[in-house]
């Protein structure tokens, strides 16, 4: 080898070398920093092991939140709401709506919701339970030709296809007559499905305002890791009804060409409660469009706050766009507080430590916790995942059930005791936990609580119960699998 170039690459071997050092060195400092051990030690071991290829990659998804402004925008946001409901607290028509008394027994989960969310619990509503797939569109579609102000809907996907054509259509005739359609959704989440390509510029032709939500943005001070969504689903019409639940827009068999297809669960909310949803729209529309709609500027997005029902009800927003993981802390603490029974339904259930401590320490403390998941899945790392930690679960007394094939039972609730429910678009995971903005509904009453065991019994009706000695005798490859998959969990 000539000498020139001997020492040149002797000199970028050694350069090399320096900056792998550097690396990891650097590494040390900020990985660690407000990070879960877990998480930190998995993200450690990469950029130890691969530190150029570790350190692009931790560049890209090392941090769960959204940009410094995007968050600064939504605390601008929270504190502009909490404002809104002061003010309109005086009005003593209101103040027994918007600033209730809270019985005992809500008392320290309504203050944590609100400490974490903004948004206190309100009184007044009217709560109605659809775990119909069909008829949650023909009810919507229902609520669209009522519409005489705005129609908002917020959905991670959305798909123009037959069992959607009518709702779209409804809003198209909505619009000829005056009401303002504004829609945001999930790109990432409605691109593989059919007619993508032409969605926006259709719907837009029909007179609607349409937005896609955390596009990605790849400058520096706006940039946003590519793989944080917007999983809400929240639709509110005329600021008298409001939508959220599991629900996407899109037909049930979501244009899968295997066998499966969705069981969902939506609430159909009236009363003071929709001033919440619509603070939702409201905060990620100015998000995503720079725009704040006031009744000021928009006079058509006046909020109707009458008493409709008996229903406390309170909503919390969760999410990279706040600094807490804020659904995390509220399943945690309502399951500690459980005396007698829980139920979840989840699709997904990926947990941390903390939720895994929560939910079979109540367990072992006699507390009956039943967990319903499904026997089919559409997301193999997640499906394996999960399984890992039914070892543990069965183990300490908690009743797993399985979803018979080939309905995936895309629902996600809670209930726990005979008192609070919990209904909403956040599953069991860390993606849901950390990465994705999601929204839930609390409810603050048994009459609520036992029209959804009602539902959960029609649940397990479904279902196949996961026996420990069946489940230990799994074979091991399936073990092996479910435990490598697990470990993907801890990287986020």
């Amino acid at each position: 080898m000539h000498p020139v170039v001997a020492n040149a690459w002797e000199l970028t071997l050694t350069a090399y070398f320096i900056v792998k050092w550097l690396i990891r060195a650097w590494a040390l400092f900020v990985v660690p920093v407000n990070r879960k051990p877990t998480s930190a030690l998995g993200w450690l071991m990469v950029i130890m092991l691969f530190p150029v290829f570790g350190l692009i990659l931790f560049s890209l998804i090392g941090s769960p939140k959204l940009p410094l402004k995007r968050r600064t925008e939504q605390r601008l946001m929270d504190n502009l709401v909490r404002d809104a409901v002061r003010n309109a607290a005086k009005e003593p028509r209101l103040k027994p709506l918007l600033l209730p008394e809270i019985p005992e027994v809500y008392q320290p989960f309504e203050t944590l919701a609100e400490n974490l969310g903004g948004l206190p619990a309100f009184a007044g509503n009217e709560v109605e339970l659809m775990p119909e797939y069909g008829a949650v569109f023909k009810r919507l579609k229902t609520d669209v030709d009522a519409a005489e102000r705005f129609v908002h809907l917020e959905f991670y996907i959305i798909c123009w296809d037959t069992l959607t054509n009518p709702l779209f259509l409804a809003l198209a005739k909505a619009v000829q007559r005056g009401v303002k359609v504004r829609i945001l959704f999930d790109p990432v989440g409605s691109r593989k499905y059919p007619g993508y390509d032409l969605l926006v510029k259709r719907l837009e032709a029909l007179g609607m305002q349409v937005h896609p939500m955390l596009p990605v943005h790849l400058r520096r001070k706006d940039f946003t890791r590519p793989d944080l969504r917007n999983h809400r689903k929240v639709g509110v019409i005329d600021g008298k009804i409001a939508y959220t639940g599991s629900l996407n827009l899109i037909t049930r068999n979501y244009h899968r060409r295997d066998d499966i297809i969705y069981d969902e669960l939506v609430v159909r909310a009236t009363g003071p409660v929709v001033a919440q949803f619509e603070a939702i729209f409201l905060t990620d529309w100015h998000a995503e469009t720079g725009r704040i709609l006031s009744v000021k500027n928009d006079p058509e997005v006046q909020i109707d706050l009458t008493r409709t029902g008996k229903s406390l009800l309170q909503v919390l927003p969760s999410g990279p766009g706040s600094e807490t993981e804020n659904n995390l802390k509220l399943f945690v603490a309502l399951i500690h507080a459980a005396r007698r029974q829980i139920t979840i339904v989840n699709p997904y259930f990926v947990p941390d430590e903390s939720l895994m401590v929560a939910i079979t320490s109540a367990a072992n403390r006699g507390v009956r916790v039943r967990m319903i998941n499904s026997a089919v899945s559409d997301q193999f790392l997640v499906s394996h995942s999960q399984r890992s930690y039914y070892d543990q679960l069965l183990a300490a007394g908690v009743e797993i059930y399985l979803y018979r094939r080939p309905i995936l039972l895309h629902s996600k609730t809670i209930t726990i005791d005979e008192a609070t429910a919990v209904i909403g678009s956040s599953n069991f995971d860390m993606r849901s936990f950390t990465l994705n903005m999601e929204v839930t509904l609390l409810a603050y009453d048994p009459a609520i609580v036992r029209q959804l065991h009602q539902i959960e019994n029609q649940y397990l009706a479904r279902t196949d119960r996961v026996e420990p000695e069946a489940w230990a005798r799994r074979k091991r490859l399936a073990r092996l699998l479910d435990n490598l998959a697990r470990l993907t969990s801890a990287v986020q």
